[in-house]
């Protein structure tokens, strides 16, 4: 990992903030949290170090803050440079996937923004469960759907369906 020959690494988050900053170590006051979390796990190496991070959450306004109760893995920091101004080796968040839509992040800001809306989801859904502003452009088009052959794959990676989710009968 910290040789930089990892592409791409997925990790989930309890929090993110506008840059792409995770917290997975707590909620609430650090002090007395409300909730105690895995926390890092490996999760500050992947995002520290491989040349592109994927986040996969669940969309929830008390997910997606404007200021994050503990940072656990380095986002875009504050902004464009922060991640080489702090000696990171790979090149951050790439891509948020949530239940609602999927996120990237704008090249000059390096501020999380929404690429597509996921089928029957809308844009101002999306941004009702967001806790910061949210960069969006005057056309947000939906999501493709996977192909028949990358659903084959998902299936075929995923038998239990725990991530896929419970076939819809």
């Amino acid at each position: 990992m910290q040789g930089g020959r990892v592409d791409v690494g997925f990790v989930g988050a309890a929090q993110i903030d506008e840059y792409g900053n995770i917290n997975t170590t707590y909620i609430g006051d650090f002090e007395n949290p409300i909730a105690r979390l895995p926390g890092s796990g490996g999760g500050n190496d992947i995002v520290s170090s491989a040349k592109r991070i994927v986040i996969i959450m669940t969309h929830q306004k008390r997910k997606f803050v404007k200021k994050l109760h503990y940072l656990t893995s380095p986002g875009h920091l504050d902004g464009p440079e922060a991640r080489k101004r702090e000696g990171l080796l790979g090149g951050g968040p790439s891509l948020v996937i949530t239940n609602l839509c999927q996120m990237g992040f704008d090249e000059e800001t390096k501020r999380i923004k929404l690429l597509t809306v996921h089928p029957g989801v809308t844009v101002k859904q999306v941004l009702e469960n967001v806790g910061f502003d949210l960069i969006v452009s005057e056309h947000v088009p939906q999501t493709e759907p996977p192909t028949y052959k990358e659903l084959e794959i998902l299936r075929a990676i995923d038998p239990q369906r725990l991530y896929l989710g419970k076939e819809k009968k």
